[in-house]
Order: structure tokens, then sequence, then C-alpha cells
């Protein structure tokens, strides 16, 4: 494995669009992070890896108005290193939210300082620290995997959570996820919170402020009019709700974003 670029704490306002380059690359996001997947957009935690094959299309920004907070190496294989991948339980081109990420980040960190250091041996280190972080993936992938298959009802909360992200519009409830899964609503509220880390409605907030962010950027609809639209009966209570979880109001959001597409 070689690697040709290395990033640490690297911070930027706008998304991520595009071909990604012919190399493989790992990012590892240090805040929350929205992935667009199959045209769908969904949320991830400040403690998520991806690892993208080359060439592969990329998109992505960042939760709030502070951004993208992200680590990043780029590397090539050799034929006996796509074997060893190959080999591995590593999901390429699909986000993996890790239990901790003390392991790769740390490992990222070091090499970067052999990278920059170490001229004679550094592409030595860099595949050593590299098998450290892919090991350290594969592991957290099986850990996640297995400790989904222990949280009762994962198949079903998996596929509400996806609707709810599909189609944000429908008056979703905690009654009518009960009655879906025939579970209680304080068992509900509990197993929610042990599959995804959030709550069932932080959820549904959070889809209808993608889908009006999206509103906001590709239409010339008015606030209240996008309001409305994304189920919202007060004007007020969207624009504070925009506020509190995008860090500005609809408006400031809708000409920054307008601003940086034209740059």
């Amino acid at each position: 494995m070689k690697v040709t670029k290395i990033i640490l704490s690297h911070r930027q306002a706008e998304s991520v669009k595009g071909i990604a380059e012919q190399d493989y690359c790992l990012y590892l996001f240090r805040n929350p992070v929205i992935f667009s997947i199959g045209g769908i957009e969904r949320v991830y935690s400040g403690c998520t890896a991806i690892l993208y094959s080359g060439g592969k299309k990329q998109y992505f920004r960042g939760l709030a108005s502070k951004g993208l907070k992200y680590d990043m190496v780029c590397f090539r294989l050799s034929s006996a290193d796509r074997q060893y991948i190959t080999d591995m339980d590593i999901p390429f081109d699909i986000p993996v939210e890790l239990p901790d990420d003390f392991i790769i980040a740390s490992a990222l960190k070091s090499m970067k300082i052999h990278y920059d250091m170490s001229e004679r041996r550094k592409f030595e280190f860099s595949e050593l620290y590299m098998r450290i972080i892919l090991i350290s993936l594969e592991d957290a992938h099986s850990s996640i995997k297995a400790e989904r298959d222990n949280i009762p009802k994962y198949p079903g909360l998996r596929e509400l959570r996806n609707s709810v992200y599909d189609t944000p519009l429908r008056e979703w409830s905690v009654d009518m996820a009960c009655r879906k899964l025939a579970v209680s609503r304080t068992y509900f509220h509990r197993i929610y919170a042990d599959a995804f880390g959030t709550t069932f409605q932080q959820d549904i907030i959070e889809s209808r402020l993608i889908y009006a962010s999206q509103l906001l950027v590709d239409t010339e609809l008015s606030v209240s009019a996008i309001a409305e639209k994304c189920g919202y009966e007060s004007d007020s209570y969207f624009m504070r709700q925009f506020r509190k979880h995008r860090g500005c109001t609809p408006t400031e959001y809708r000409k920054k974003k307008l601003s940086d597409s034209d740059e």
C-alpha cells in the first residue's frame, strides 16, 4: 500500500461532491456528517469512517453551519494488497459509525509524523499503519454488526429509520412506530436509542430539515411556503428549529449556499 496523501483535522464549510480520486481514500469524520447514498441523505455521528474505492462518486456535507471536520488518507493498492483487502470484512463506499475512533485516529497521526519526517522509510511505516487502520476498521464493523444483531427488532428499526428519511413529510408518530413493531412506547424508545444513538423524534426532525435545506437551495419557494410544505404549522417554530440545528436562519442558509455555488 503506497500512501499518496494524508490530511489531519481538515475543516471546510462547503460540501464534498463529485467523483473521488483514482486512489482509495479513507475519511475519518470528527463531527456529524450527512451522506447521500442512492439519492437519499442520512445523518451519521461524529465518529464515522468511510473507505472509498477509486473513482467512486462522493457526496457528503456537515450537519451544522460549522461544516466538516475530518482526517483523510489516500493510498494505492498492488494486486496483493487488493487480495488482502478483499479477504477482509470491510464495506466499501458505505459509512461505518465507529464505537471508538481512538486506534484509527492515533494510527493516522503516527503515520503523518513518519510520512513527513522519515523520507527513507516512510512508505514502509505508512503500509504498517494502513494495515493497523484496516484491521481496526474491520474489527469495528464486525463488532457493530454483532452488537446490532443483539438489539431486539433491529431489522424493523432499520427499516423504520430508512422510511423516515425516505419520506420525511409523512405524519410519523411514536404510536405508529410502536404499532408497526408491536412494542410498548418505553421499550421502543430504549431499543431505538440503543440501535442508533439518537431518538426517533430527533430523526423525524432531522429528516424534515434535510428536506427543507434542499428546498431552500433548489427552489425559489418562500421560507413560509417551505415551512408549510415540511409540515410546520408555525413559521416561527420552523425558523427556531432550523437555527437550533443548522446554526443559522433559513434565509442565511439559502444565501450562503447560493453564494458558495456561484464561486
